[in-house]
């Protein structure tokens, strides 16, 4: 591809990514209750007081707050700023691999794979309204660098593969264990990586999953949290991670 941002631009994307990251946060708590996400003042959850522009700046706000309303003192939830972090993160590793044109992708990606994220991690749904655009920008970016062949199949086979499992499990079990949200993930992670880096996503995931599940199932064994693990975040770190350094070599 060719470039057309300067040393400038890249500049403006890494301070741009905490507030997508704020953005995002407020994505996340305002989506599972029927919130609308692009109007309305930002206000105190706990008492409703309006708050100000530099109630606002991600991370120092909080820091400047202690993690607290000035009004009211109730607790700011860590969600805002971790996500903030996060997406600035996001943009550093981004400027680490890519320049141009690939960075902007890069980062609506990243972006948007964090978003689905932290609101899989709290709603354990991955909507649609998000997986949707990743895929038809996959397709895309693949159309335009001549392997959009390869992108429909890594596209079809991750949404297949995962649909069958999960049909699979709920007709041997009788209940969800992977759900469709995460077929459509990995479909959409396809159209990135086409068919030869699903496997990597897989992989990374699954021993991700795993390493966390572990000590969770332990704790529902003797009776304590929840038996059901979000498995979007690990599909969505794995896959940011394939599309940063390709498929994994195991030979």
């Amino acid at each position: 591809m060719t470039d057309f941002m300067t040393d400038t631009g890249a500049v403006f994307l890494l301070a741009a990514g905490p507030f997508v990251g704020s953005f995002i946060a407020t994505m996340a708590v305002r989506w599972p209750e029927g919130l609308s996400i692009l109007s309305g003042r930002s206000t105190c959850r706990s008492c409703a007081m309006r708050l100000a522009w530099f109630d606002l700046v991600p991370v120092l706000s909080w820091l400047a707050r202690r993690g607290r309303c000035g009004t009211c003192g109730a607790r700011i939830a860590l969600v805002y700023p971790l996500t903030e972090m996060v997406a600035l993160g996001i943009g550093i590793w981004a400027v680490t691999q890519f320049g141009g044109r690939d960075l902007v992708l890069a980062c609506v990606l990243g972006w948007t794979l964090l978003a689905l994220a932290v609101i899989d991690m709290r709603t354990m749904l991955l909507p649609d309204l998000l997986t949707a655009p990743i895929f038809l920008l996959g397709l895309v970016v693949a159309g335009i660098e001549g392997r959009l062949g390869d992108s429909i199949a890594g596209a079809l086979l991750g949404f297949t593969v995962f649909a069958l499992i999960a049909m699979a499990y709920r007709r041997w079990r009788g209940r969800d264990g992977l759900g469709l949200g995460d077929a459509k993930l990995l479909g959409a992670a396809g159209a990135w990586v086409g068919w030869a880096g699903l496997p990597s996503i897989v992989l990374l995931a699954s021993v991700a999953a795993l390493i966390v599940a572990l000590p969770t199932a332990i704790r529902v064994a003797e009776g304590v949290g929840r038996r059901e693990i979000a498995f979007g975040p690990y599909l969505a770190g794995a896959t940011w991670i394939t599309v940063m350094y390709g498929p994994l070599m195991l030979t």
